[in-house]
């Protein structure tokens, strides 16, 4: 379970997508690793080899809860780095052509795919629609060629939006082009049959799921080939140089682990109650309006996102409300945690077709189980909500 976390001076975190508290069950196991299995994992003697054994253990436990086999999955330092290493290392053996990406994705990824443009490349936005879903049909007559690489988010940060990633793979598949996903955001809240999925290319990160920041992975399916970005050693499979750490690695999979227990413990639909009534309650506050899907499967079952106006109907800055709501206990976020510090409008509700006002109001609320006691959410977050918006009147 993660640390009870009702938090500072009495307030609640509510920003479950910048990162979440490390869980109790993952310290212990970072410890235990510390303690015994501190040597480097590359070194031939006793205490490399415990070493090697403990990051191998890892490893093994990642890709069972993640439905793939063991030497599909990478350690990177994060999602940052997998997604890099996904699309440059993927297409290193390539010649230029035309990479598609969604026009929602995670600055992260959209400024690996300007790497590419500098490179030659053509990239080309897929729209989507006041949702923040992918148009399928502006998809399909794309994936001819010139088109090599397809990368969607599969769960997206700001508005909570879940693509068909699964119906996306398959019409890559069929067009014989490579596709990979941005799955940071997705794991821990939907289950990931890795093996199952028409998907070349998943990235992830510990940090969302319970687990120490620093180390992500990215899985790769057998038969697609991609090169490293940094030379060196010849650890994961000579294609991530640098000496892994394998106390995060035991962090990674110890989350990993509470997350099975808990997907086996729950019932999901339970799990998705508090947001529900918290979003309902939200929505019925005068100037509040939603962004993104409805709740139900097209939507992170723990992720509210809103844009908000003044009494005379005009947006109110979402870094504003982030202010005034710390002010009232709430930490809550703007957007994508890697861009709120920027004051220029959501790229993502742009795209959905706001106006540049509308889209530096967005402010997004996302939970976890730290918040034990869901009574004390519902009263608190709606009232927090009236009275920051009314000190910024």
């Amino acid at each position: 379970m993660p640390v009870p976390l009702t938090s500072e001076a009495n307030c609640l975190y509510l920003d479950a997508c910048a990162t979440t508290p490390v869980g109790k069950e993952v310290l212990e196991a970072m410890a235990i690793a510390q303690a015994g299995a501190w040597a480097n994992p590359s070194s031939l003697h006793g205490f490399g080899l415990v070493a090697a054994d403990c990051l191998e253990r890892s490893r093994q436990a990642i890709c069972s809860g993640l439905g793939a086999a063991d030497h599909s999955l990478l350690f990177t330092s994060g999602g940052t780095e997998s997604l890099h290493l996904a699309l440059l290392g993927a297409t290193q053996n390539m010649a230029p052509g035309r990479l598609l990406i969604s026009a929602v994705e995670h600055p992260a990824l959209v400024s690996a795919a300007a790497q590419l443009a500098a490179m030659g490349w053509l990239v080309e936005e897929i729209p989507v629609d006041q949702e923040g879903l992918v148009d399928l049909n502006a998809l399909r007559p794309l994936l001819a060629p010139p088109t090599r690489l397809v990368s969607i988010i599969w769960g997206q940060s700001e508005v909570g939006t879940i693509q068909p990633i699964e119906a996306i793979g398959e019409l890559c598949r069929a067009g014989g082009v490579l596709f990979h996903t941005d799955a940071v955001q997705l794991v821990g809240h939907q289950g990931v049959n890795f093996h199952g999925l028409p998907i070349d290319l998943l990235s992830l990160t510990a940090h969302k799921i319970g687990g120490p920041r620093g180390i992500g992975a990215l899985l790769v399916r057998q038969g697609v080939e991609i090169k490293p970005l940094l030379g060196g050693g010849a650890q994961e499979f000579g294609l991530r140089s640098g000496t892994e750490s394998v106390v995060l690695a035991a962090g990674f999979a110890a989350a990993m682990a509470e997350l099975i227990k808990a997907r086996q413990l729950a019932n999901s639909p339970k799990n998705w109650e508090l947001r529900d009534a918290l979003m309902e309650a939200l929505e019925a506050l005068p100037g509040v309006q939603r962004t993104g899907p409805a709740p139900g499967l097209q939507r992170l079952p723990h992720h509210i996102s809103l844009v908000l106006r003044n009494r005379g109907g005009q947006p109110i800055s979402g870094r504003e409300m982030v202010r005034a709501l710390w002010r009232q206990g709430l930490a809550v976020s703007s957007g994508s945690a890697c861009s709120s510090g920027k004051s220029s409008p959501s790229p993502v509700l742009l795209a959905m077709g706001y106006g540049a006002d509308e889209a530096a109001s967005g402010l997004r609320i996302s939970l976890g189980p730290w918040l034990t006691e869901p009574e004390v959410v519902l009263a608190r977050v709606p009232e927090a909500v009236l009275l920051a918006m009314a000190e910024l009147q």
